[in-house]
């Protein structure tokens, strides 16, 4: 069982789902290097012979690397410092350019809420936090769902790593709603009384279909403590205070992309998809050491207070979303190859190249998966024509 700090409630009112402190990092990371686990679960990946002649001598010589890469990781910060070199090696290596937009237009000094789309499990907030550190600010604090937390080691580098839990399996409306609001009142401490920004996805879940849309009940729950403390407080106040920023990542290409079109596959065919029990941290994995093409990275403009519903704010989070998301070559290829909405392609940036990486990608799809694999890159065309023709989409900051 993960022992998780709890201090004085009165003091420490967000102990279990906030991130570590510096001075929790120290017990952190020797816990880190005695997890059997951990120390398995590494050792299958990168020492796979030896896990299976020897385990226990693989299991000594990870606990070895982990103690001796965490060497002088005193908090916080030397944690991410040593996050930040793999992210560097990891975007030297599986990706073709990183671009960022708009950062230039936000204070350095303010803290905001970024709500961005959710692609990646892991990578999304990364490159969040990757183009902050490069710019010289501060990183983010990363809400990450209570189901990706099945192992006590997982928990323990999330939160390493300035992540805080999002419950998602309390069972019950109270439980629910007692969580939310201990939920909305950290975000709300970070962001006004902590001058600490926060990343979180617009959505439950990533978009497998390529479609990127806001949940207004993630909204509903952003306004609860201002509105718990002051009822007549209205929705546009409370997200202004939060400082809402909407942000689009976009990949030219998603490492995943098999994986989720083997599950929408499933869903359609058979009616449900069961995950295995190493699936999330296997598309982790995946996300870090796939060929990612080009990825751009997109800071909108902070919301104001001109919002009466949250409905009203999803629709804002959406329009700037959709409209900071790049469209590659990939996303007109698919929707080239689906044959369908051809007023809307434009290949006038497809070179040959293109071509032919796209077309190797797709010969490597079942043929029984192609349509939805397809239906990934092609829906963000189709997703943005159709707002741009909805005269009923919101359009008030």
């Amino acid at each position: 069982m993960n022992e998780i700090p709890t201090g004085n409630p009165a003091e420490d009112p967000w102990a279990d789902i906030r991130p570590y402190r510096d001075d929790e990092v120290a017990a952190v990371l020797a816990r880190l290097a005695g997890n059997r686990e951990l120390l398995d679960a590494l050792t299958r990946y990168r020492l796979p012979r030896l896990h299976r002649r020897m385990p226990w001598l693989a299991r000594a010589i990870a606990a070895y690397a982990i103690r001796r890469e965490t060497r002088g990781v005193t908090g916080v910060r030397d944690f991410q410092m040593r996050v930040a070199y793999y992210m560097a090696r990891m975007i030297r290596t599986s990706t073709d350019e990183f671009r960022v937009e708009g950062l230039d237009r936000l204070d350095p000094n303010t803290a905001y809420l970024f709500i961005g789309n959710h692609r990646d499990i892991s990578l999304d907030p990364a490159f969040v936090n990757y183009a902050l550190h490069q710019a010289g600010r501060d990183t983010v604090r990363i809400a990450i769902g209570d189901n990706l937390l099945k192992k006590p080691y997982v928990t323990d580098l999330m939160r390493l790593n300035k992540s805080f839990i999002v419950p998602r399996a309390l069972r019950g409306k109270r439980a629910m709603l007692a969580a939310y609001q201990s939920l909305s009142g950290y975000i709300r401490h970070s962001i006004v009384e902590d001058n600490h920004s926060i990343w979180m996805a617009q959505r439950e879940g990533r978009a497998k279909d390529g479609i990127d849309r806001t949940d207004p009940a993630i909204v509903k729950m952003l306004t609860m403590a201002r509105r718990q403390e002051d009822r007549q407080a209205p929705i546009g106040a409370a997200i202004a205070e939060l400082r809402l920023v909407p942000v689009s990542i976009s990949y030219e290409y998603d490492p995943c992309d098999l994986q989720k079109a083997r599950e929408l596959h499933a869903i359609h065919s058979q009616g449900r998809y069961e995950k295995s029990e190493y699936e999330d941290i296997q598309s982790i994995v995946a996300g870090i050491t796939g060929h990612k093409g080009r990825v751009q990275l997109r800071f909108g403009e902070p919301l104001g207070a001109g919002y009466d519903t949250p409905e009203a704010v999803a629709a804002e989070i959406d329009r700037q979303v959709v409209e900071g998301y790049r469209l590659f070559p990939s996303h007109y290829l698919a929707l080239e190859a689906l044959g369908d909405a051809p007023e809307l392609l434009d290949l006038s940036e497809v070179s040959d190249v293109d071509r032919a990486r796209f077309q190797a990608r797709l010969n490597d799809v079942p043929a029984e998966m192609r349509s939805w694999w397809l239906a990934q890159y092609a829906n963000p065309v189709r997703h943005r024509a159709s707002r741009l023709i909805d005269s009923e989409a919101p359009s008030a900051r």
